[in-house]
Formats: structure tokens, sequence, C-alpha cells
């Protein structure tokens, strides 16, 4: 289709059928959508999952929520009619474009079938086969075979196809100030003094290749709190109330815990106000991307495209010759790349963070990085496919 059909186009729906972090890292592409036409309205459609961080997205006009089919994460399903009923919710709806928002390992034609079943006249996705007439606009997808982008750049070259882009490449998302206000609070009840150094901590996530050992965390806050004075706070989901008891009971100090206390606003406004935050790569760190905080990511090399973006960081893995294996089950059943990561690497990566970092602390020395870690700050995602 023609630069000026898009042009024309107000009324666009964005498809994302991810969860929270990967919706996140689509909000540059949606911001530089809107900002290309100012008077375009933008309609997020995306699971169950990712649609709970919609309400802090500035750019969204709307939001549809769709658990589809041909992802893994979607329930079983007797029958079909879920797919009818949103084909005629989207042809309601007069859709001029539709953007389906895939990493390169997923598939975009059954989303493009849905929208050209529902008469929406502009469709562009990145694809690796010839999609004939599903897509109006297609970008012949480069990834892995040539290189790997950021999830971020990748979504945003997308958008940038049919002219819409943007100077200010970084996510975005809104605090709502009723949540800061009660994560004010919370933090004043835990004696938590804003004018000198803490630390958010997020030990979960939902792929075990993805954890750093829970032990190990006890090292890193251990050290934290009684060899630096730094408190440290740990966040996370219901489920995970056990994970961080089991930390917590491994630790000599005494620590803080908000888990199972933070709807996603309130950690949002926690991560805001946070000078900086630990994390295994899951959506916490996106989330901290996006409101500008600094990240230390215990980067499990299962992926490399969804490191922190546009935010002061720290990356940190064990390098292995199985890295990019794409497994939530690490497949030799080590999980070297994450448990060789030493504490005091962790416990260096956080103090040198805080020292150069918004609010400028000084935390005191730092301690010897330990040479078997890979480490480097701000990675982009082909660097993590060359490390040796």
């Amino acid at each position: 289709m023609t630069q000026t059909a898009w042009d024309n186009a107000k009324n666009i729906l964005c498809v994302r059928l991810d969860t929270i972090g990967d919706v996140i890292m689509t909000t540059p592409a949606m911001r530089a959508l809107k900002a290309s036409q100012p008077t375009r309205r933008i309609t997020l459609l995306t699971s169950s999952a990712g649609s709970v961080v919609a309400p802090l997205i500035p750019d969204l006009d709307d939001l549809i929520i769709y658990d589809s089919p041909w992802l893994k994460a979607t329930a079983p399903r007797i029958n079909s009619s879920p797919e009818y009923e949103m084909i005629e919710r989207l042809r309601q709806a007069n859709f001029d474009a539709a953007v389906i928002f895939t990493v390169y390992s997923q598939n975009p034609l059954p989303s493009a079938f849905l929208c050209y079943m529902a008469g929406i006249p502009l469709r562009l996705a990145h694809c690796h086969e010839n999609p004939y007439q599903l897509l109006t606009n297609w970008i012949k997808d480069p990834e892995p075979d040539q290189f790997t982008r950021h999830e971020v750049r990748r979504q945003l070259d997308l958008v940038a196809s049919v002219g819409s882009e943007i100077a200010d490449q970084r996510m975005s998302l809104k605090v709502p100030e009723t949540a800061r206000i009660r994560v004010l609070r919370q933090l004043q009840e835990l004696g938590i003094n804003l004018e000198h150094p803490w630390i958010v901590i997020h030990p979960g996530a939902t792929a075990l290749s993805r954890r750093y050992p829970p032990e190990r965390f006890a090292v890193v806050a251990d050290q934290l709190v009684q060899r630096y004075g730094i408190p440290v706070i740990f966040t996370g989901t219901e489920p995970e109330q056990e994970l961080v008891a089991s930390i917590c009971q491994d630790m000599s100090v005494t620590s803080h815990s908000l888990v199972g206390c933070l709807n996603l606003g309130e950690l949002t406004a926690l991560l805001d106000i946070a000078p900086l935050l630990i994390s295994n790569n899951t959506g916490p760190v996106h989330i901290a991307a996006a409101v500008g905080t600094p990240v230390v990511d215990l980067y499990a090399l299962t992926n490399p495209q969804h490191t922190p973006w546009e935010v002061p960081n720290r990356v940190l893995f064990h390098d292995v010759p199985c890295r990019i294996c794409y497994k939530s089950i690490c497949p030799e059943g080590h999980y070297h790349c994450l448990r060789l990561v030493e504490p005091e690497t962790v416990v260096e990566a956080a103090l040198e963070l805080l020292q150069e970092g918004r609010h400028g602390y000084c935390a005191g020395a730092t301690v010897a990085i330990a040479t078997s870690t890979t480490h480097f700050s701000t990675p982009q995602p082909q660097a993590l496919l060359e490390v040796v």
C-alpha cells in the first residue's frame, strides 16, 4: 500500500499478544504511530496478561483483551467461537490499519488473518514467509539470520517503514499519583530514608532458566545491607512469597519485603522512586527502564534482545557454549549462565550504578569484579551473540 494510505490512517489497531514486558517494549513504536498523526486513535489488542499494564501507557486510547490460541500461554479451549467474536468486534471498530508486533520467533500470520477477516484495509508486520494478501505491507524478517536487534528497535523499525518515526525512543509509562502517594507512605513506614541509597531486588521470573539462585540473592542482599549500609526491599507477586521468604531466611541481617503488597501501578511508582533495581530478566526490568531507573540485570543467556533499553545498566551473565537457547528450563541442567555469576560481581555493579546514577549516591568502596563473569553496560543484542 502507498505511503499516502498510511498517512491518512486515523484509527489504528496495535496487535501485541504477549505479556507485560513485551507490551512495554512496544511503547516507543506506538508513540511513534501516535506522534506522526496527532489525531490518530491507538487501540491495543493484547492478552489478559499484557492488558494489566495498559492503563499506564500514555499513548493508548482504547484496549481490547484477547487470548489467542496461537500463543503458548493461552489455556486450551474447545471451539473457535472467541475468534469469530473477535473478528466481528474488530470489524465493528472500523480500523483503518493494523500493526502486528511480534518477536522474530513468532508467526504474525494468524493475527494478520484475524485482521484480514475483520476487513482492516492496511496490515503491517515482519514476516519470514510471503504472506501474499494477508499483509498489505510486508517487511521481510531479517532476524535472526542476518542480525538480531533489541526488541524495542525491531518494533521502531517496523513502524518507520510506514513513515512513523520519533526522536525520543525511550519506553514510557505514567505513574498514577495515587500509587505514588501510597508507596511513599509505605516507604516511610519501613523507615526508608529517601536521601540515602536503597535498592529494590526482584528475585522472581516466570521461567526457571531466568532465575538467579535464591541463596546467591541472599548473599547479595547481606553484603549490601551489612557491608555498605544500603537497605534492600524485595518485591514480587503473591506466588513468590515463598521464594522471598527463603532468601530472607538465608540472610544474616534484616531486609524489607513488599511481596504481594503492590499492584502494577504501585510497583511502577516504587521503581520510579527507587535509586536502583536488581532483577532477573523479567517485567520489572522494563518497568524500571521505562521510568528511568538504573538496573542491574541478571541476564540468563536464553535470548539476546531484551536487555534494559536506554537506561544506565549492568547486564551480568556467565558465558556458556549453550547460550541463546530460548528455553524456559536449562537444557544442560546446570544453569551456569546465571549460577556462576558471583554475588560480589552483582554488588559491585550495584555500587557502580549508585555512584553514577541520577541520585549521585556514593555507596563506598567497590569490591573486585570476578573475571569469569561477563559484565558490560548498555549492551547491544548482537554483542550477546559474540561473547567468547
